[in-house]
Order: structure tokens, then C-alpha cells, then sequence
């Protein structure tokens, strides 16, 4: 595949989008701005790319509108709680062991890595945005540094080895012939639990400094502005506490437990049907909605059809006003993308480029045969994968140069096909793009999304070196 004017440009402002982030600078008019530049040099029509940056945009809402439903409805839920008193009472008995933010940081890691090992991320980040993090935040743990601690152990350290689903091993190794899906499970496990401690440790080291003492005062402050100012709008809330309080403050957690046990039954036995993709996040969705309801009626059910719709609405307003910038930027990189491409381009599937898939392909090309190299190049290579905001996508691809990589620098092709996984989940799955599903731990955190990233940019790095080295030298 000869690369193209567009494909440069592709790439031009991939690293554009990269240096300013990490420069601290706002990346939605850079997506913009090439978005509509790649549109009109591939359609070779200023009024295509106009056409192109509107369904860039689109395509971007469409793909990304469960997540913001999902932080709405997750929104609107915990007002309602908060309007009869139940938020402070559900989470007392977190507070007797989440009674610092150092117990509290690792406290969140375990719970968020064995959750989202057994069912991944997605249904597990929501219950933890309900019920752990404003006790994290309570105890004096920062609000970045509790979503980071969800980010890493989550989309990061769980979903990059999917050692009990094995989805993503099952990818990495569907275009090899010499390359076992149990072995790149069992290898990318220890993969990921290595860049995983690595990571955090150097978050936890860092951030320990901030955190402050346990006090009610952390969690107002939170609960009105968060750390950028998204503010959800609750000081017209009267609260009316009653005997329903304690016994909703018993109800949700309940739920939600049983939420969790639903779908593991559903997934390793057959005493309840099997759960079909993305459903755990829809059952989570579904039941805030169902308690929403029960709570507004019990509060006062006279008032309870404008009190259902004033949550809904201010549930929104603040998902779209956290999350709604991240839209132009995964907007810009889906057109990389071959699912999307076609689209948002206005061409048919069957000649759709893939412009993130022929620049990774082209660049194999230049990596020496040297195992070093190899190692670091394969891992390059699936980071740039994940930028689609995926992680999966690329996999196959990852798989089959594991594969070719092998027989020429020695190193196993089970080995490079772990390493090169790892980083294209970190990355994708993920830790490191803002448009990935990242932005709902960012929702529930009450922070800026590209705040996330960039802090966690050097920490899952240097966890992705060193676990590299690692891989090469002992697996």
C-alpha cells in the first residue's frame, strides 16, 4: 500500500493532537482543523470537507453517546440520593475501611482490577463512580488521582491481559498459525500486572503529597465543582430524610452487588442465560433508571414526574458539559479507522482507507532485526494501534507481525503478540486517549478528561518499557 498526501496528514496530526497535549493546551481545534484539512485533500473538495468535518462529529456522538448516557443516568441517580439523604448514609460502611486516601488508593485498585478481570471495564467503572469514589474523595484521596487509580487498574492493568474472557488474546493470536491464545493470555497477564504495579506505584509516590485529611469539606467541595469547575446543578435540592433514607442507602449497593453476581453467574456457569456484549452496562443503566424512579416516588410522589425529569435533564447537561470536547477529537481519529471511515468520508465500505492500519503496516519496514528493537517496535507499533480508541481493532494486525518479527530476530512470537497487545489496550483500551472509554472514570470524577490522560501519560509509559525489557529477557 503506497502511502498517500492524506495518509501523511493522517499522521501529521496524530502528533500534532500528541504535542498538545502534553504541552497542557486544548486539542479540539487541532482535531478540527485537520480533520477538515484530511477530508478535503483525500476528497479533493472543499465542499466534501466541510461535509467530512460534520460527519466526523456525528460519527463520534453516535459511538460515544452510551457513554454519555451512561454518565447521565449515573448522574441523575446519585441527585436523587442525595435529595433524601441516602448518598451519606450509603457510604458509611466504606468509610470504616476507606478511612485515608493512602488505603483508599489501593483499596479502589483491587476492587476496580477484580471487577473489571471478571466482566470488563465498562459495567464495572459506573459502579465504582457511584459508590467508591465519593468515598476515595471523602477521605482526602484527590479527585485526579482516584480516577487514575480506576483508569490504570481498569482499562489498563485488566482489560490489556482479559485473562478471564480471553477476547483479546483470542485476537491477537486469530492470524497466526504458530501463536496460542492461552500462551499470549498467560503471558500478557504477567505483562500487564508488571506495567500495572510500575504505574501506579509511581502515581501513588507522586500523588501522596496531596492528599489531605478525611473531612466532609472534600466531598462538598466536590459534589458543587469538582476540580474544573463541572458543576451539577443541585442547589435547588430540598432534602427530605426520612425512613426511606437508610433503607435506599441499603437498596442501591444491594442492587448493584447483585448486578455484579448476575453477571458472573451469566458468564461462567449456565444457571442464568449468558449475557450478550454490552449488556452489563445496559442492565446497570436500566436498573439506575428503575431506582431513579422508585426514589423520586417515595420522596414525594406528587412532585415526582418534574422531579424525574429536572435529574434527567441536569444529568445531561453535565455529561455533555464534561464530555462533550472529546467529541472532535475522536471524531479525527475514526476517520483512521476502517469501521468508520467509509462514513464520515462518504465512500463506499469496499474502498475505504484505513489510514491508522497502512501507516502501521508501513512502518514495520523499518524496524531493525535486532530483538531489542523488535520488542520496542512491536510495542510502538500496537500503541499507535490503540489510538483509535479502541485497543481491539488492530490485534489481528499485531498478531500476524508478532509472527513475522519472530523468525527473523529470534524472539517468541507469543511473546511479541503479549507485548504488543499490552500496549495497544493500555493505549486504547484505555489509558492514554481521551476518547476512548476513559471519559465516563473522568464523568464520575468530576475532572477534565484530558487532565487524565496527560498524568498518566510518563507513569503507564515507563510501566510499558520496563515491561517490555521484561517480556524479552524472561518469556
Amino acid at each position: 500500500m503506497e502511502l498517500t498526501l492524506a495518509h501523511w496528514l493522517y499522521f501529521i496530526g496524530t502528533c500534532l493532537i500528541i504535542l498538545t497535549m502534553l504541552f497542557r493546551q486544548n486539542v479540539v481545534v487541532p482535531a478540527l482543523l485537520m480533520t477538515f484539512i484530511i477530508g478535503v485533500v483525500y476528497s479533493q473538495s472543499f465542499l466534501d470537507g466541510i461535509h467530512v468535518i460534520f460527519n466526523a462529529n456525528l460519527t463520534a456522538a453516535r459511538e460515544l453517546f452510551h457513554i454519555f448516557l451512561i454518565i447521565a443516568i449515573m448522574t441523575s441517580l446519585l441527585q436523587a440520593l442525595k435529595s433524601i439523604g441516602s448518598d451519606e448514609q450509603m457510604i458509611v460502611p466504606f468509610q470504616k475501611i476507606m478511612n485515608n486516601g493512602h488505603w483508599s488508593f489501593w483499596i479502589i485498585v483491587f476492587v476496580t482490577y477484580a471487577l473489571s478481570l471478571f466482566f470488563w471495564p465498562a459495567p464495572a467503572v459506573p459502579l465504582i463512580g457511584a459508590l467508591l469514589i465519593p468515598v476515595a474523595i471523602r477521605s482526602g484521596l484527590p479527585p485526579l488521582a482516584t480516577a487514575i487509580a480506576v483508569s490504570l487498574a481498569g482499562h489498563g492493568m485488566a482489560l490489556s491481559s482479559d485473562f478471564v474472557l480471553q477476547v483479546a488474546p483470542g485476537l491477537s493470536a486469530s492470524t497466526s498459525s504458530v501463536i496460542s491464545a492461552t500462551v499470549v493470555a498467560d503471558r500478557s497477564l504477567i505483562l500487564s500486572l508488571i506495567t500495572g504495579a510500575i504505574a501506579l506505584t509511581i502515581v501513588y509516590l507522586v500523588t501522596r503529597k496531596n492528599i489531605v485529611a478525611p473531612s466532609n469539606e472534600n466531598l462538598i467541595i466536590w459534589e458543587k465543582t469538582g476540580e474544573k469547575g463541572a458543576k451539577v446543578d443541585d442547589d435547588h435540592l430540598i432534602i427530605k430524610k426520612g425512613p426511606h433514607s437508610k433503607w435506599f442507602a441499603f437498596i442501591v449497593p444491594l442492587t448493584f452487588l447483585a448486578i455484579v453476581i448476575y453477571v458472573i453467574l451469566a458468564t461462567f456457569t449456565s444457571v442464568v442465560p449468558t449475557m450478550r456484549d454490552g449488556s452489563g452496562a445496559s442492565l446497570i443503566g436500566g436498573t439506575a433508571i428503575i431506582l431513579l424512579l422508585l426514589i423520586a416516588g417515595v420522596r414525594d410522589y406528587k412532585k415526582s414526574l418534574q422531579e424525574v425529569s429536572d435529574h434527567l435533564i441536569n444529568g445531561f447537561v453535565y455529561s455533555f458539559k464534561v464530555m462533550g470536547l472529546v467529541i472532535p477529537v475522536a471524531g479525527f481519529f475514526f476517520i483512521g479507522s476502517s469501521n468508520y471511515a467509509a462514513s464520515i468520508l462518504r465512500v463506499n465500505e469496499e474502498s475505504s482507507p484505513t489510514f491508522l492500519f497502512d501507516l502501521v503496516q508501513a512502518s514495520q519496514s523499518f524496524i531493525p532485526d535486532n530483538a531489542l528493537f523488535t520488542g520496542f517496535g512491536i510495542l510502538l507499533l500496537g500503541m499507535i494501534s490503540g489510538l483509535d480508541g479502541s485497543g481491539f481493532s488492530g490485534l489481528p494486525l499485531i498478531g500476524s507481525l508478532a509472527e513475522a518479527f519472530s523468525a527473523t530476530s529470534g524472539v517468541d512470537a507469543a511473546t511479541l503478540a503479549s507485548i504488543g497487545q499490552v500496549g495497544a489496550i493500555w493505549v486504547g483500551g484505555g489509558t492514554l486517549v481521551a476518547w476512548s472509554p476513559i471519559i465516563a472514570i473522568a464523568g464520575f470524577a468530576r475532572i477534565s478528561v484530558i487532565d487524565l490522560v496527560r498524568k498518566s501519560f510518563f507513569p503507564v509509559v515507563i510501566g510499558l518499557s520496563i515491561e517490555t525489557l521484561f517480556g524479552l529477557l524472561f518469556l
